[in-house]
């Protein structure tokens, strides 16, 4: 059902007004741990990208934040999308279904590529818009008086989209802004100031999470979180670890280390060939005649950049 048409995003912003508001953060999740951002504005204002650190983590053209959930589970279970401002609600969609979309798709959605969402009026010109939201979730309807904090929707994967998130974007006037680095579109790697009322670090890339499983899984299971187990038995195929992460740059390392209750299993070093918003690498061991020892194994995932460690987990698994 359609509530009411968006107030449409404009192009990129030079510099915001003075008096701009503050914003707190739009989900109710923890960075780093159950939510990560995917991408955030383009400060290129020709071809390619970057963002404001002159990092990779933007595409061409973005105009706004990716709130990003590790997994079509998490987004099942429900993160809830949070007005980051005061407000008054502008307009408001639910209804779209939530679904990876596909190229032939595109066409289809008619110019609502943001999906289920809603836009509200911050005062003075500013506008805050809040893309893909989950079908049935949309709380608010046009008019409404909207208070920080309070809860819009749930993140979804409706929409023009690849992975359950949340986009923001924010904008004064007819101009959009970066939240992240107001002042300072179209350069990077300066220092800035920001919109946010509470800081939010930037992380150029990482793990999403680490998982065990008897054979290479696809990619679509790992994105979903149906592949990863913490208990396998003893005949199994094979023990593979997987890594998924996000943000690679070219010569990245992905290091695959599995120990066992004898010692070193598995321990491989996958290097990047190019950037990539969504990754994964696995690899393990056809189970020896007998099976496995029975006890506990250890995976340990890491990421490396320029030498230094970007990323690390560990997790473990059950051989019964």
């Amino acid at each position: 059902m359609l509530k009411q048409s968006f107030v449409l995003i404009g192009a990129l912003a030079a510099f915001p007004a003075a008096g701009a508001p503050t914003f707190s953060m739009p989900v109710d999740c923890e960075l780093g741990e159950t939510c990560f951002i995917q991408n955030y504005v383009d400060h290129n204002e020709g071809d390619g990208y970057f963002d404001h650190t002159c990092g990779p983590l933007s595409y061409d053209g973005h105009k706004g934040t990716d709130f990003a959930l590790p997994s079509t589970d998490a987004m099942d279970v429900g993160v809830n999308v949070l007005a980051a401002a005061d407000g008054v609600v502008l307009g408001a969609r639910d209804g779209m279904v939530d679904k990876i979309i596909a190229p032939e798709d595109i066409p289809k959605l008619n110019g609502k590529d943001c999906g289920n969402g809603v836009s509200i009026d911050h005062g003075n010109g500013w506008v805050s818009q809040y893309c893909h939201m989950k079908q049935g979730s949309v709380s608010v309807s046009q008019g409404d008086t909207i208070t920080r904090g309070q809860v819009l929707g749930q993140i979804g994967l409706s929409g023009r989209t690849q992975f359950p998130h949340l986009h923001i974007s924010i904008r004064d006037g007819n101009r959009v802004v970066d939240p992240f680095a107001p002042d300072r579109l179209g350069v990077c790697g300066e220092s800035y100031d920001t919109l946010w009322e509470s800081d939010i670090s930037y992380v150029g890339g990482g793990l999403i999470r680490a998982g065990f499983e008897v054979g290479v899984p696809k990619f679509a299971s790992v994105k979903s979180g149906m592949a990863g187990r913490d208990r396998m038995p003893a005949q199994a195929k094979a023990m593979v670890l997987f890594g998924y992460a996000f943000g690679s740059l070219p010569n990245d390392e992905m290091r695959l280390s599995i120990t066992g209750p004898q010692g070193k299993v598995f321990d491989h070093t996958t290097v990047m060939e190019k950037a990539q918003a969504q990754y994964f690498r696995a690899g393990g061991k056809r189970t020896p005649m007998g099976g496995w020892p029975k006890g506990t194994y250890h995976g340990e995932v890491t990421i490396t950049r320029d030498g230094a460690q970007l990323d690390h987990q560990t997790i473990t698994l059950t051989v019964e």
